[in-house]
């Protein structure tokens, strides 16, 4: 995963800017609050908003999140696979629900486009619909657009809205989060959806690689690799929600695990991860390797391997790594919990 670090961020060079998201977040705030009522329970920058229905106080509670897929789109078009992408959608948000014990009701996407191609469209709707029907949850609607001008002839965006619910004696919001809580990682398959400006710039404009050229010192082609479905973790956590103490998860998109992790955690908590304790997917040591990307970008560009993290009592760490061994699975022993500033210290 090591390279020399070039003296300008790989990611801002591809033009995206972390720092604007975040500051375009910052000076929004404000101004969404103030159409708050009092149903509303959340706050700007949680994985998921929460609204209580019927009435302000009432044992349930609604969650909702809305994501895009990115610039895979582009990646997906290249290499004429769109089944996946919509399954992505669906999945990314799910994921975000998720994080604070929410199973989903329905799903609603957009697909705007330049030119709509009913036969991508039904490609994208048929991923759609595999991923929904995987997570117990209804298709509900959506929107289709064709803007010439505003996309360009081969250019589609791909936008999805999830709703769900959760009562709110089992809502997961991260204010236990204690000194000593470990840190359990859940693997990911690939890059989900984030970071592909910077991948698509280093291996397609730099290296001058196609999606069906093999990636360099893999098996498999570019193609397969950047096109590996965003994984849902609904399936694996379900059984466990409600039944084994858990204080917090996070799921690891856009940021990576430096940004996203201490999104969940009460003020003066911060999270100590041990570097080693995970192996790092060749696929992100190969981005790193041929873009000649530093650790630390890496580390907050992408998910380099880890996909959700949970945040459990360091008593019940044994009953997680045991019940997440019955569904098959491995979780890595990431690090913990301990008081103070900083989000995430890495060693």
């Amino acid at each position: 995963m090591n390279g020399p670090e070039r003296e300008a961020p790989r990611y801002q060079e591809s033009g995206v800017s972390l720092e604007s998201g975040m500051e375009s977040v910052r000076r929004i705030r404000e101004r969404v609050r103030t159409t708050f009522g009092p149903r509303v329970e959340s706050e700007i920058g949680s994985f998921a908003g929460f609204f209580s229905y019927p009435e302000p106080g009432s044992t349930r509670l609604l969650v909702s999140s809305m994501d895009g897929v990115g610039t895979k789109l582009r990646v997906a078009a290249m290499a004429d696979r769109w089944e996946g992408v919509g399954y992505d959608i669906v999945s990314h948000c799910v994921n975000d629900i998720l994080v604070h014990g929410a199973r989903p009701l329905f799903f609603l996407d957009y697909i705007g486009a330049g030119r709509l191609d009913p036969a991508v469209v039904d490609r994208l709707v048929s991923g759609m619909v595999e991923a929904c029907r995987q997570a117990r949850c209804a298709l509900v609607g959506g929107e289709t657009a064709e803007m010439p001008g505003m996309y360009a002839p081969s250019e589609l965006d791909l936008v999805g809205c999830i709703v769900g619910d959760v009562a709110r004696a089992e809502v997961i919001d991260g204010r236990a989060i204690a000194p000593g809580d470990r840190l359990l990682g859940l693997a990911s398959d690939g890059l989900h959806t984030n970071g592909y400006s910077l991948a698509r710039k280093i291996l397609f404009d730099e290296a001058r690689l196609s999606v069906h050229d093999p990636f360099p010192g893999l098996d498999s082609t570019v193609g397969d690799l950047l096109l590996k479905r965003h994984r849902m973790y609904l399936p694996i956590l379900d059984g466990a929600l409600g039944r084994l103490p858990l204080r917090a998860m996070a799921h690891i998109t856009g940021g990576g695990i430096t940004d996203n992790l201490p999104r969940v955690f009460p003020a003066g908590m911060r999270a100590r991860i041990d570097r080693g304790s995970w192996s790092v997917p060749p696929l992100f040591e190969g981005i790193a390797r041929i873009g000649r990307v530093g650790e630390e970008e890496m580390l907050r560009v992408f998910n380099m391997g880890i996909g959700m993290i949970l945040i459990v009592p360091r008593e019940s760490e044994g009953d997680w790594m045991e019940y997440i061994a019955r569904q098959g699975e491995r979780a890595a022993r990431l690090g913990l919990v301990e008081r103070g500033k900083g989000g995430v210290v890495w060693q």
